[in-house]
């Protein structure tokens, strides 16, 4: 570990933020160059790296960029910040821990784990409902009272008092915070919407979607002793101008001002939003036209569900994307961090990265870090998401007499051309790259129990037989979070006025749902997570009693004994198993890096995790596929043995090699029996020095199982006897 100090470092081979460099743009031209500066690599570090979720989302700020478009009355939402429209006219919406969606995914996957129930058995509807207005507001309800709580401590204490000013410091950034909103109408909707219910549904119980008029009034004693209600005589406006005179910074004043100093085209009714929505006042307006406010509801509200519904399909492939690289991070799940994971993103698309004018700088900038003896930035391994995967002939419809789903034709979609080009790139550099297929219902766990792996074997049959098939992993199946057929949200009813007054229809056609159409993360992303935590020797000790702190888990192999049961992955299981048949299937066929969602115990405890259930490349062995720690083993070897003999020196090869207690092989042999030893139980290794071609010939025996090394011999001054 003193030498090679990680073996984790992965690339991730995706676009995140098109407006944010990339490495393209970064490496620049490469014409008659064989290596990047140092400077350079680190600019590409300062850009491209990311060794956490936080910083990845603080690195790349993943966006979504709005308009509304005059014509059609609509907003419009595009991945890509739209040219020819003037800055001042386009919004950009920051996908990130607060933003609703992507909280409620958080939210969604965090209380499914703690649970531990398969798919069909949890409650979805219970969580979806978090991007509704209702609980849009419940959020906003709970800053509402900690500024308030805030401001409460901040006006009891006297002026110049340094703890006064600490709260002055976090009422600043609480309403910093609540401000971002103001120009924002899209933003204000949900605020309108269930402004508008509270006053004319006001005094029902909570269960009621119905009110009649209301007048506030006082219980009195009447001449005869009888009890009644009669109105509450209105406060005249003097007696509120003499209470805020007398709070001079009264919390209605400070919104309303903040307000109007912040808002660009400043507007009464929003004005009054804000103060109602920040600072509701103890009294009742009672001079409400109710035909204009039962319109006004229910045009934001049918104007909020279409917008909510767009922003929802344009932003799901970036959520996708977030989503995957958070499970690549959450897969490291140890409280000793010792080899983290760090990621490299590309911040480009496949395609474009493999065009032929490109290929030359992604060459020169993994000639710079997998090709040197300094192996702090080495790229171990690669992650391709979302490559396509052909659906089997469907019969063609000649007339539609049901809807159906509409045709989509998906963008983002990652072709085996480009990734058969990338491989053919990466194999020089050793890197191994984790794929996987295009995010639906036909490569979810639920299709693999049904139909098998036979489609992902036969898309895959091109990579084998190859020079790059060991450095090609295919991943499947993809993860669920949020199934098709449970991803309805309701947004809420249609208000209807009536003699009485008003209430929410209980009508069928004017509930408002919109569908998330399902929300799916790449078993790629997964994979290559759990593969790089397991590379660290302080992540295996949490499973592990006899675990070797010197090395890292290249040799680790996640399909021996019960090895799966200890370093399971951080995704909750989603069916009940798959089948005898299937899994007799995928054990014949030693295929891909298979997850499973079986029923297992260790040690009498129940696992309700995902596990992996095989760990293979698509190089082909005797036994159908070869496991991907033979690569990973020998590439690690090969990186040590050059560093150790001054880029493979005759007389330090045989040194490297020979019996003598203190040569690397000996040492190795010497600490078998830990979990993460590079030689195990059954391994040996062995090399023939061919001095005719110059070549070394370096034999790995896993398990008896032979893997063959190459290596050129530089010549020495004087040659040594073997």
């Amino acid at each position: 570990m003193d030498i090679i100090n990680q073996t984790n470092r992965t690339m991730l081979f995706e676009e995140i933020n098109p407006e944010k460099l990339d490495l393209i743009t970064i490496v620049g031209d490469v014409k008659g160059i064989d290596s990047l500066s140092d400077d350079k690599i680190k600019e590409i570090n300062e850009h491209l790296l990311v060794r956490s979720f936080d910083e990845f989302l603080d690195k790349f700020s993943p966006s979504v960029y709005s308009f509304f478009n005059a014509v059609n009355q609509k907003v419009m939402y595009t991945l890509k910040k739209p040219e020819g429209i003037p800055d001042e006219a386009i919004s950009e919406i920051k996908i990130d821990q607060s933003n609703d969606f992507l909280r409620m995914l958080f939210t969604l996957i965090d209380t499914k784990r703690s649970q531990g129930i398969t798919n069909v058995d949890f409650k979805f509807e219970n969580l979806l409902d978090m991007i509704s207005p209702k609980k849009v507001m419940d959020d906003i309800r709970q800053v509402r009272k900690e500024i308030h709580y805030m401001y409460g401590q901040h006006e009891k204490l006297d002026d110049g008092d340094p703890k006064k000013l600490d709260i002055g410091d976090k009422l600043n950034v609480m309403f910093e915070e609540a401000s971002r909103n103001y120009n924002n109408v899209m933003a204000m909707l949900p605020l309108a919407i269930e402004d508008i219910k509270t006053r004319l549904l006001l005094g029902r119980a909570q269960e009621e979607t119905s009110s009649e008029a209301i007048q506030v009034g006082q219980l009195t004693i009447g001449e005869s002793g009888e009890l009644k209600i009669i109105e509450a005589p209105k406060a005249d406006n003097n007696e509120l101008m003499l209470l805020d005179e007398a709070s001079s910074t009264d919390l209605t004043q400070v919104f309303a001002e903040d307000y109007n100093s912040l808002s660009e085209t400043p507007s009464p009714y929003v004005q009054d939003l804000v103060v109602r929505t920040f600072s509701p006042l103890p009294a009742v307006q009672t001079d409400v036209d109710t035909s204009v406010e039962v319109q006004n509801y229910n045009t934001y509200l049918e104007f909020y569900k279409n917008a909510k519904d767009d922003f929802v399909k344009t932003v799901k492939p970036l959520v996708e994307k977030i989503l995957g690289v958070k499970m690549f991070f959450d897969q490291y799940a140890t409280k000793n961090k010792g080899m983290v994971p760090s990621m490299l993103i590309s911040n480009t698309k496949l395609d474009m990265l493999v065009k032929s004018s490109n290929i030359p700088r992604l060459e020169t900038y993994l000639n710079t870090v997998n090709a040197k003896n300094d192996f702090s930035d080495t790229i171990w391994f690669g992650i391709v998401p979302s490559v396509e995967l052909e659906n089997t002939s469907q019969v063609k419809v000649s007339r539609t007499r049901f809807r159906g789903n509409d045709k989509v034709v998906k963008q983002d979609g990652n072709s085996m051309e480009s990734l058969t080009m990338l491989l053919q790139v990466v194999k020089d550099y050793k890197v191994q790259v984790f794929f996987s297929f295009e995010s639906g219902e036909e490569t979810t766990f639920s299709s693999m129990a049904t139909a098998g792996i036979d489609k992902y074997i036969d898309k895959c049959s091109v990579l084998t037989r190859k020079e790059y098939s060991e450095f090609a992993i295919p991943s499947a199946p993809n993860f669920t979070i949020i199934p098709k057929e449970k991803s309805g949200v309701v947004i809420d009813s249609r208000m209807l006025q009536t003699e009485h007054g008003v209430e929410l229809s209980k009508e069928k056609e004017d509930i408002l749902r919109l569908w998330i159409e399902g929300v799916y993360v790449g078993a790629s992303y997964v994979s290559a997570g759990i593969v790089a935590a397991y590379q660290c020797p302080e992540y295996l000790r949490g499973a592990f009693k006899t675990v070797n702190r010197d090395y890292p888990g290249v040799r680790f192999d996640i399909e021996a004994g019960d090895n799966s049961l200890r370093v399971v992955t951080t995704m909750t299981k989603e069916i009940s198993g798959f089948t005898n048949t299937i899994k007799d299937s995928i054990n014949r066929k030693n295929f891909g890096f298979i997850f499973s969602s079986e029923n297992a115990q260790i040690q009498d405890s129940d696992i309700k995790r995902i596990t992996v259930y095989k760990a293979r490349s698509m190089a082909m062995s005797e036994d159908g596929f070869d496991s991907l720690y033979k690569t990973l083993v020998s590439t690690y070897i090969e990186r040590l043995l050059r560093f150790q003999t001054g880029d493979f020196k005759h007389e330090n090869i045989v040194k490297f090699f020979s019996n003598n207690p203190s040569s690397q092989k000996s040492r190795w042999l010497g600490t078998r029996g830990s979990i993460n030893s590079i030689i195990q139980e059954g391994d040996d290794m062995s090399f023939i020095i061919d001095e005719k071609s110059n070549m070394c010939h370096i034999d790995l025996v896993f398990n008896g199982n032979v893997k063959n090394l190459e290596v050129m011999i530089t010549k020495g001054t004087s040659a040594m006897k073997v």
